[in-house]
């Protein structure tokens, strides 16, 4: 089958210039998963809506069943005690959209500070195997550039999913994808079909049918 990030570029030709970043995206996601890491996503607004729907993606099924081996099935049915529903589980990538933990959020928010929100979740949460994508139109969120910042101290690998000239992220993160346009709905127009290339190639490369 062939390559969903190739699949992406030959839809948007414009996004050409980024084909590296993307693909570089699946790798680290990839790498992240087989060495028992987790993903971290992070955004405002419209970006932390993106951060839920990439989760979504991870943690079962997106274009495939995922469906579980036969024997982590029969482990499964010694405690489920019937035939059917570890055939119903399918395999997921462990990933946390920050912006859902809304009481460590709104307690560190209220308590200490709001651009440092972020931050504390991923020093409290973040391990050296995992992988922080923090989404930001202009590249410039405050709270997603000191999460990023953070992430970069403790050795996590970052990608940042940006638009413009990609901000201030750009400058701080390993690998960065610049959707090519300035007003906020047109980069976060791109945004979407980006990352719904990159879930899919994991997919492929990790749960093939």
């Amino acid at each position: 089958m062939q390559n969903y990030v190739t699949k992406l570029v030959e839809k948007f030709p414009e996004l050409k210039p980024q084909q590296g970043s993307i693909q570089a995206f699946v790798d680290a996601i990839v790498t992240s998963y087989k060495k028992d890491g987790k993903v971290l996503l992070c955004g405002s607004g419209g970006s932390a809506a993106d951060s839920e729907h990439i989760t979504g993606e991870l943690l079962k099924g997106f274009m495939t069943k995922r469906p579980l081996s036969q024997k982590k099935i029969k482990e499964f049915n010694k405690y489920f005690g019937n035939d059917t529903d570890a055939k119903l589980l399918q395999e997921g990538i462990p990933a946390v959209p920050l912006v859902s933990l809304m009481s460590g959020l709104t307690a560190f928010i209220n308590d200490v500070s709001p651009e440092l929100a972020f931050a504390q979740m991923v020093f409290a949460m973040g391990k050296k195997q995992d992988l922080l994508v923090v989404i930001s139109t202009s590249g410039n969120s405050v709270n997603t550039v000191k999460a990023a910042q953070v992430a970069k101290a403790m050795g996590i690998k970052t990608v940042a999913l940006v638009g413009k000239d990609g901000g201030k992220l750009a400058e701080i993160c390993d690998v960065v994808i610049i959707a090519p346009a300035n007003q906020t709905y047109l980069v976060q127009e791109y945004h979407l079909p980006i990352y719904h290339a990159v879930c899919a190639e994991v997919e492929r490369v990790l749960f093939p049918e």
